[in-house]
């Protein structure tokens, strides 16, 4: 069908317009638009009816326009053709198909109309499309103009970018449009976003440097690259020949508030202060968030209660200055007070309880914004999957993950490596395995948390394989990583491996072993029984040993029950951190075990001169969804009367099969009937009696623990492991522990 052609005019009315609608009622009406619009009415090739497109709001009417225009004879009227093509591509209800039907059946478009479909597809985000019709322009021999490649350019994506970007640079030298003030800025926005910032450095610096709109392309640039330092650097330079926009200043403002660079920050307000700028919305939440972020919550809440107009940002970052500051109650204040919450105030009231490790709230929080059907993102996920991971919640975990399947959120590296850790903190190391070999991209966390993982689990041969892989793909191991490896030979008690990496993590990476390298150091050497070269170790280190390198000693102690040298490492403990009560408690722990029983008291009345208390022992389990809290002798459950009926059949049935409670490390002054007791009331024993009640025949019971688990404790779960045939995991402060068929991944070596 020609759009040309007069006969064919009904049929036009029924394909292009209204089907449905018979065709003389629509002719009729059209006749009627028609003649109310058109002034004069006598219309020619050379009088089109323009004035028909000033109210032009919607596709329907502007087809109904082009159909009277094919009527009068005007199809092939360029200026009828260019403004039908101009409103399809610039409005928002414009369709750029019908764009492009109508820019096909022109003979020789020129320049512009070439422009304006190449500005249409970058307005849908089709940028691949307007590369296609600017390669189309050079095949039909039009010469662009100094509005082509801003059109192009500014509408490329990251990947775009990289593909054309260089390419489309060269033609721009060669139409000699490379000192065009929109071209080069449109060349710096491009480069920037493609991550290659040197390149659009080199292009700003061949610039005449004399409009302030390239200046903020340029320090937008070092922003969106994470460069926050040459931000700051280049607005130094700026202010020597310019006066700053407030674009210019909410640039500036957000590289401060990364660099927590206060005084900056101070003279960049200093322009909206003295009126220099004026203020508006988005300067005064830049100000906000870049005091904020530098801790100043004082001048920043000044800043808020002053503001005639606030929006959600506002607001948000108020909420997530006072949740970064630790001061999480005002932070939820002004939460609670928002009069609108997005995905993003969410998300910040959520990490401020995360950072402070209330993973609990964190997860009520959750259940709040689903209930308020705002939908996460990505950053929320993370956060979530990592509350999941400090409280060994499993069930809540697998949920996470399959909500982001189910409601397509971002399944990015990050959530990956957030999944990964999630499901080693919970003991599936089979489920970690599986999500690391179906990631397409791998980074040097995702091996890390792989390594450190499989460590933690027991699983240390895996984690030392798991080194070579990575070293085999080419990804240099940091710090972090060798903290994993160490410890992967610590819980396997392979010492000569773990000398010879010590050793190799500077002569072949070039890492300096640092405090924590040494804890783990001297950790592997005491619990293989070599303390004196552990006690060597730490006397030689570079740098001050903390209370973590004393602490490693201190544990290997109590296993080999030298009490002199505890006696030392807890002295050195105790100048550190004078109120640590877990230094008094596994002190006392050794004087028990190696029956120095006046020693034990003379600590236990220090405690109590100096109002010391032993931490208490606390005990988490995952049930249906629900995190459980136990603590020694506690009946505050609302199944405790079930629980410790349980627990009585339990400590039965084990003292049937040869069960003999191991009181040694238990250092109370009351009498052995009355220490077993205490030891039946322990937090663990509870978790596993709940456990076995609460959960099928054969399911795996998952137990997060705050302290080192108890010697009677691991036995009594091996004996549950067995007779229940019923796998156990644990979590203590320093390791897991799988128990299986009546014994433990940790080989009985913790």
């Amino acid at each position: 069908m020609s759009l040309s052609t007069p006969s064919k005019i009904p049929n036009l009315y029924s394909s292009l317009i209204f089907p449905w609608i018979p065709t003389s009622t629509l002719k009729k009406k059209m006749t009627t638009l028609m003649v109310a619009s058109i002034s004069p009415p006598h219309i020619s090739p050379l009088n089109p009816p323009l004035s028909l497109f000033e109210n032009c709001q919607s596709m329907d009417h502007l087809k109904q326009i082009h159909s009277q225009s094919i009527r009068r004879g005007l199809a092939s009227n360029p200026i009828v053709n260019s403004k039908i093509i101009a409103f399809c591509c610039a409005r928002e209800w414009g369709c750029l198909s019908y764009a492009r039907h109508v820019f096909d059946k022109i003979p020789e478009p020129n320049v512009f109309i070439w422009n304006t479909m190449i500005k249409g597809y970058n307005r849908i985000n089709c940028p691949k499309n307007a590369v296609s019709v600017y390669k189309e322009m050079l095949e039909k021999n039009v010469r662009p103009d100094h509005y082509t490649f801003p059109f192009l350019l500014k509408g490329f994506t990251g990947d775009v970018a990289l593909q054309c970007g260089k390419l489309i640079h060269a033609h721009v030298c060669k139409f000699e449009f490379d000192s065009n003030l929109f071209v080069q800025n449109a060349l710096i926005c491009m480069y920037s976003l493609c991550g290659q910032i040197d390149i659009a450095r080199g292009v700003f610096n061949m610039s005449s440097k004399n409009d302030v709109v390239t200046w903020n392309v340029m320090i937008s640039g070092y922003n969106r690259s994470k460069l926050f330092d040459e931000s700051v650097k280049l607005f130094n330079a700026m202010e020597k020949g310019l006066l700053p926009t407030s674009v210019t200043l909410v640039s500036v403002l957000s590289a401060c508030s990364k660099l927590k660079d206060l005084d900056t920050g101070r003279r960049v307000h200093h322009y909206v202060i003295s009126g220099m700028v004026e203020a508006n919305l988005i300067l005064e939440n830049a100000l906000i968030d870049m005091y904020a972020g530098c801790g100043a919550m004082e001048v920043a809440l000044g800043i808020f209660q002053s503001m005639k107009k606030r929006d959600i940002i506002s607001w948000t970052a108020i909420v997530t200055g006072f949740a970064n500051a630790g001061q999480v109650d005002l932070a939820r204040k002004y939460f609670d007070q928002m009069p609108e919450r997005d995905f993003v105030s969410w998300t910040a009231m959520i990490d401020g309880y995360l950072c402070l490790n209330q993973f609990k709230e964190v997860l009520i929080l959750f259940r709040e914004m689903q209930a308020a059907k705002i939908k996460p993102d990505e950053f929320t996920m993370v956060s979530i999957l990592t509350a999941c991971a400090h409280l060994g919640a499993l069930e809540l975990g697998e949920w996470v993950k399959a909500y982001i399947e189910k409601n397509h959120v971002k399944n990015d590296i990050y959530v990956a490596n957030a999944l990964i850790d999630m499901y080693f903190k919970c003991g599936d190391e089979e489920k970690a395995v599986r999500v690391f070999n179906k990631m397409a991209r791998k980074d040097k966390f995702t091996w890390t948390a792989m390594i450190v993982g499989l460590a933690i689990n027991g699983q240390g041969k895996e984690a030392l394989d798991m080194l070579s892989d990575m070293l085999s793909a080419s990804i240099t191991p940091d710090e972090v990583t060798y903290i994993g490896v160490l410890c992967a030979c610590t819980h396997t008690g392979m010492v000569d491996e773990g000398r010879k990496f010590f050793s190799s993590m500077t002569t072949e990476h070039g890492i300096e072993p640092n405090v924590a390298h040494y804890g783990c150091m001297v950790d592997l050497l005491g619990r293989a029984g070599h303390l004196r070269e552990a006690y060597e170790l730490i006397k030689n280190m570079p740098m001050k040993p903390n209370s973590m390198v004393w602490g490693a000693l201190l544990g290997a102690c109590r296993v080999h029950k030298n009490v002199e040298m505890a006696e030392m490492a807890a002295k050195q403990l105790l100048q550190l951190e004078p109120e640590n009560s877990a230094v008094y408690v596994l002190l006392c722990n050794i004087y028990a075990v190696c029956n120095r029983w006046e020693n034990l008291r003379e600590v236990r009345n220090m405690m109590m001169d100096k109002g010391i208390k032993k931490t208490p022992g606390c005990s988490l389990i995952e049930m249906n969804g629900m995190v459980h809290e136990f603590v020694a002798g506690d009946r505050s459950h609302p199944q405790s009367e079930e629980i410790f009926s349980k627990l009585e059949q339990m400590i039965e049935d084990l003292n049937f099969s040869g069960y003999i409670p191991n009181t040694l490390e238990l250092s109370l002054d009351i009498g052995e009937e009355e220490k077993e007791s205490a030891l039946n009331r322990q937090s663990e024993k509870l978790a596993i009696a709940f456990g076995l009640i609460s959960s099928e025949p054969g399911v795996t019971i998952r137990i997060v623990k705050n302290l080192r688990m108890c010697v009677d404790c691991h036995l009594v779960a091996k004996l549950v492991s067995r007779m229940y045939n019923r796998e156990v995991i644990v979590r203590d402060r320093t390791r897991f522990h799988h128990f299986r068929y009546g014994s433990c991944s940790c080989k009985d070596y913790w």
